[in-house]
């Protein structure tokens, strides 16, 4: 990397436009940056910072680049740094604003800029600058790529700070660990070590967590054993813990069969004991159930002893009921017609008390008698009914004949008085359906006019929509045009440039030995390159579509103006140039005069219709009016008839009426009398016909008790029994003679006549022996299902166990491995007797490069004196390293940079930088540093060393270096020919620069 031109507007202490050229400074080899403290001798090389990076070295950053302007600037000026320099054969150009707070150029107050970036690259064959990117991202990214280094990586490279150098050499192994891992970045070897770490305690985890479920199962296990395991007295993650687990597993399952084992024997034992014991309380039971049945058969016998007399005496009242049924025909005979006699008896005295006096004694057949003649004179009464319904029939005629004259006369008074408005009528009606069909024809006029003007407002309508529409398309055209133009141009243009540039299009398919397409030569010493605004063909055929598309749109938009045209022209026509207002206007007068001459037309059928029902009504009313003077004139004649019929009905029936109001009346008193007659004739011959039948069956009676044995009826009937009292007695004597038969069987069974000679039984005695066997036998199967259950569930737990300590195997071995790879790059482990860490290991290899590359220098700057060497040491109780000692030739010792004097110090800080620089260069990909700088130091030299010193700095020229001394030291000025003076005031700091090639 050679810097070649640094330009610098309104930034740092520079208020103005300041440039530096350092191809001028570099010729001699050695140029001097140097000023007055706090001139700005620093901020030249901030300048190349933040060019590269966009950033400034350490502290000196702050906020997002506005810190960077200078105080001294116009407000105007914005701040910006262009830096040209040349990197891996590339002349390149980096420009960079940082964000501006600038003033408003519209009102007051102020408005931030945003950063911007440009990157552009030199054409060496046409000397122009070619842009290559504006992006912040792609910039960098690109720098960094280039230079093979970060920001902190050059600023220790290119920019040598030899306090911070000064400070390494002093530095503990740790300060120089944190140093040297920035500058080569050795992130990835911690990183390696923070993944090992991790997966050792993530593997860690879970060994442990498959631990402690294996615990976990161990102390289910002793649960389920009881008192019969011990636990192993390990933690999770401890070795053997799985071993230890399995093994007592082992011991407790087979504790665990022993026990079950032994409760089997005592299971059985008890079963054993249980059925013998159960034999004895059935047998014991039998006894009791025994002698308890001959207690009671005798307990009954007893109360049998005690009922025997009535006994007897229910069988000998069962003897007498046995005659009695013998009598009891005749008894109930005597006693129906005994009932018999006293209903007919009571029937005939209420039937005698509704007749009069003088037939009260009379016997059945006088009543009889009375009864027919009765009879004989209602048969008589018939012909007087019949008149005298007659008569009420007349009476109903006469009153229909005045009721109908009334409603004739009615008739024909309304008819009379309808018939003398008809005339009148009739023209009214006439005149309106007249009226009415003329109105219909104007309604007809009416709607063709209507109809017509409708359609002339619709085209109007149209006509006004058109010219809008054709308005829009013919502006729509317009612009489709315009745009057509503009498209054809841009790919008119597009294609122009395509062909200036068609010799790189063709140069880029070029390749050696192949013919050129055309001039047709294998070599090509000078192809032709594409600058940044190229246009390929894809590029130019994009724009011949867009500009064809574009035509073809305003093709249509043409066509549908056209049409749109064509579509005016025919509403004009059809609807002039009358406005659409005047056109409604005249519409909704026609529709109005429509409307009421469509509402008087739409009376027309009505009056129709009313004219035709009034002349059926005249038709009516005429023949109502004759039919009722017919009617009128036969009425005479019937009136007549009905009177002389009426006067002889009324003499007839006047006769058979008698004393009664009328014939009917008459005649229900002679039905009243004949039913009353003949219902005492029949009440006195039944009770006749009863007396003689209960005399009869007394007769009968007394013959049938004789020959029963039973003193009188009486005694028979009070022997009988009925069905009741006999079933009962009947049950009583069965229940007796059962009771009887059941007590002697059970007196003579011998096996209940032992028991009951045997002592007496102990039931209770014996169920509680039975209980307790059955008790024992319970607690037995328990034990024996508890250690059922306990050696299954110590089967089950085993299992697991030994499950879980196959799949933690592999776990527990990856654990191991990473557990010792973790350790070993930590520096913890044992294996590591320096107890250095992987990236500690690192960077001592690459501080042992730098110590050598160092000691070149070093040697040379001390007179042969010094020798820089890297020191694997362990420091006290620390790690070991980064260790770093110097030897000294004049005594033959090495001892500790921390022991060098001012002057040794800065020429070892020098030659530790310089070689720092040859490393960090070859770790980056071997980029060439043609650049360094070199700040402040050289002032604690006396003149023999630093004449030793700069002539180390000028041999870098050799490998055609230039080297930036950045110093205040007078003697340099002296020394060095070429130099960049930093000269400040109080309007800002200016450049100066002299003495260059």
């Amino acid at each position: 990397m050679r810097l070649h031109r640094l330009d610098i507007t309104a930034f740092g202490p520079f208020g103005t436009a300041q440039s530096v050229d350092f191809d001028d400074l570099s010729a001699a080899g050695l140029f001097l940056l140097h000023g007055a403290t706090g001139a700005g001798k620093t901020s030249v090389l901030d300048a190349v910072c933040y060019a590269l990076y966009g950033a400034v070295p350490g502290a000196r950053q702050s906020g997002q680049g506005i810190g960077l302007r200078s105080d001294h600037a116009d407000p105007g000026t914005r701040t910006e740094v262009t830096l040209e320099l040349t990197v891996a054969g590339r002349r390149l150009r980096v420009t960079r604003q940082p964000p501006w707070e600038r003033p408003k150029k519209r009102g007051t107050g102020t408005t931030v800029d945003k950063a911007q970036t440009w990157l552009s690259e030199r054409d060496p064959v046409s000397g122009t600058w070619k842009d290559l990117s504006r992006s912040h991202q792609e910039i960098g990214e690109e720098i960094t790529q280039l230079l093979g280094m970060s920001r902190e990586q050059f600023c220790q490279v290119v920019l040598l700070p030899q306090g911070d150098f000064a400070r390494f050499l002093r530095a503990d192994a740790e300060a120089r660990g944190r140093l040297l891992g920035r500058l080569f970045d050795t992130r990835r070897f911690a990183e390696v070590e923070k993944r090992l770490a991790e997966r050792r305690r993530g593997t860690e985890a879970r060994v442990r967590e498959g631990d402690a479920a294996l615990l976990a199962d161990a102390h289910r296990m002793q649960q389920a054993a009881g008192d019969a395991m011990d636990l192993p007295d390990l933690a999770p993650g401890d070795p053997g813990l799985a071993d230890a687990v399995l093994s007592a597993a082992a011991v407790a399952r087979s504790t665990a069969r022993e026990q079950l084992t032994v409760a089997h024997c005592r299971l059985a034992a008890a079963e054993s004991a249980r059925t013998a014991a159960s034999d004895a309380l059935d047998e014991i039971r039998e006894r009791d159930r025994l002698q308890r049945r001959f207690a009671e058969a005798r307990e009954r016998a007893a109360r049998l002893e005690e009922r025997a007399a009535g006994h007897r005496e229910n069988e000998a009242r069962m003897a007498r009921a046995r005659k009695a049924e013998t009598v009891a025909a005749a008894l109930d005979l005597r006693e129906s017609a005994d009932t018999d006699h006293r209903r007919a008896t009571a029937a005939e005295t209420r039937a005698r008390a509704l007749l009069p006096a003088a037939l009260a004694d009379a016997g059945a057949a006088g009543l009889a008698a009375a009864a027919r003649r009765a009879a004989e004179e209602r048969g008589g009464l018939e012909s007087a009914r019949r008149a005298e319904q007659r008569l009420a029939g007349l009476l109903d005629e006469r009153s229909d004949l005045d009721r109908q004259e009334r409603a004739d006369a009615d008739v024909l008074e309304e008819a009379e008085a309808w018939l003398a408005q008809w005339e009148r009528t009739r023209d009214g009606l006439r005149e309106a359906i007249d009226t009415a069909q003329q109105a219909a024809a104007r309604a007809d006029d009416l709607a063709a006019r209507r109809d017509a003007a409708a359609q002339r407002l619709t085209a109007a309508r149209q006509r006004d929509d058109l010219a809008a529409r054709t308005e829009d398309a013919r502006r729509t055209a317009l612009d489709s045009a315009e745009r057509a133009t503009r498209a054809r141009a841009h790919w008119l243009d597009l294609k122009e440039q395509r062909l200036d540039g068609i010799a790189a299009e063709l140069a880029a398919h070029l390749t050696d030995g192949s013919p050129c397409a055309v001039c047709g030569a294998t070599e090509h010493p000078a192809p032709a390159r594409r600058d940044a605004g190229h246009v390929d063909r894809e590029t130019e055929e994009r724009a011949l579509a867009a500009g064809r598309a574009a035509e073809e749109r305003h093709t249509e938009d043409e066509r549908t103006l056209s049409s749109l045209r064509e579509a005016l022209a025919a509403a004009r026509a059809e609807a002039g140039d009358t406005p659409v207002e005047d056109l409604a206007d005249a519409l909704a007068r026609l529709e109005e005069e429509y409307a009421e001459a469509r509402d008087a037309a739409s009376l027309l059928h009505s009056a129709q219709e009313e004219l035709r029902r009034a002349e059926r009504e005249h038709a009516l009313r005429t023949t109502a009016r004759q039919e009722a003077a017919v009617r009128a004139a036969s009425r005479v004649g019937h009136r007549e008839r009905l009177d002389r019929e009426r006067a002889a009905l009324e003499e007839e029936l006047t006769r058979a009426r008698g004393t009664a109001r009328s014939v009917t009346e008459r005649a229900a008193e002679l039905e009243r009398d004949v039913a009353r007659l003949t219902e005492a004739a029949d009440a006195a011959r039944t009770a006749e016909n009863t007396a003689q039948r209960l005399k009869d069956a007394d007769a009968r009676l007394a013959d049938a008790a004789y020959r029963a044995g039973f003193d009188t009826p009486e005694d028979a009937a009070d022997a009988r029994l009925d069905d009741a009292a006999h079933r009962e007695l009947q049950r009583r004597l069965d229940a007796w003679q059962h009771e009887e038969a059941a007590v002697r069987a059970v007196l003579a069974e011998p096996g209940t006549a032992a028991a009951a000679a045997r002592p007496p039984a102990d039931v209770a005695a014996a169920q509680r022996a039975a209980e307790d066997a059955d008790r024992r036998v319970r607690e037995a199967a328990s034990a024996r299902d508890a250690a059922a259950r306990r050696c299954a569930e110590l089967d089950r737990l085993s299992a697991r166990c030994a499950d879980g300590a196959r799949r933690l195997a592999p776990l527990r071995e990856e654990y191991d491995r990473v557990a010792r790879l973790a350790t070993l790059t930590a520096g913890t482990s044992a294996d590591n007797d320096r107890r250095m860490r992987l990236e500690s290991y690192v960077l001592a290899a690459r501080l042992e490069q730098v110590a050598a590359a160092a000691t070149v220098r070093l040697r040379r700057m001390s007179s042969g004196r010094y020798t820089l060497v890297h020191s694997d040491d362990r420091a006290g109780r620390g790690r070991s390293g980064l260790g770093l000692h110097v030897v000294d030739a004049w005594t033959g010792r090495e001892r500790d940079t921390a022991t060098l004097s001012g002057g040794e110090t800065f020429f070892a800080s020098l030659a530790l930088a310089l070689g720092l620089a040859d490393v960090v260069t070859d770790e980056a990909g071997g980029v060439r540093l043609d650049t360094l700088f070199i700040d402040e130091g050289f002032g604690s030299l006396d003149d023999q060393t630093l004449d030793e010193v700069l002539d180390v700095l000028d041999s870098l020229r050799e490998r055609d270096r230039s080297v930036g001394i950045v110093s205040h030291v007078a003697d340099l000025r002296r020394r060095i020919h070429a130099q960049l003076e930093v000269v400040k005031s109080r309007s800002g700091s200016v450049l100066r620069q002299r003495g260059g090639g």
